[in-house]
């Protein structure tokens, strides 16, 4: 299947197959890496990145910007706790939720992980593609996301 547009065709299943094949091995190499240096996976870091940067954030609000269900979400969120990285809180204007904090040793973690985090994707994609090709995919990416999530396209349901 190839889509046409003024820039010639595209192959779609095949570009479908480079996206995910290269999320994937990026997302495994960060694992290995902030699992060598921190003890720490992808998922883990991206989720304190998350309420470093979002203080108060709820499960939900993971959930939606993960795009993953809710109970998944909560039981990352457990394992979080249980490593002493975040503290649920109650929420004051919703009984129904929790609003969730980084603790001391989190922010600490999270804090020491971004810079390996940086450096990998750095190596990673910066050694293969210039500046141009990263801003240009940078976009590309950004677009795409924008409008699967203003559309609510693969947005889990439960």
């Amino acid at each position: 299947m190839e889509y046409r547009s003024t820039g010639g065709a595209v192959d779609l299943p095949a570009l479908f197959s480079d996206l995910v094949r290269c999320e994937t091995r990026l997302y495994n190499a960060l694992n290995d890496r902030l699992r060598e240096r921190h003890g720490i996976v992808t998922s883990q870091f991206e989720a304190l990145r998350h309420l470093r940067d979002h203080p108060g954030a709820r499960v939900a609000d993971l959930a939606a910007e993960f795009a993953i269900g809710i109970g998944a979400t909560s039981k990352s969120v457990d394992r979080l706790e249980k490593q002493g990285w975040a503290v649920r809180q109650p929420n004051p204007s919703d009984r129904r939720s929790s609003l969730l904090t980084l603790t001391e040793d989190g922010s600490r973690l999270v804090d020491a992980a971004e810079e390996t985090f940086g450096d990998a994707l750095a190596e990673l994609i910066g050694a293969t593609l210039d500046n141009s090709s990263v801003a240009a995919l940078a976009r590309a990416l950004a677009t795409l996301r924008s409008a699967l999530e203003d559309n609510r396209i693969g947005a889990p349901t439960g």
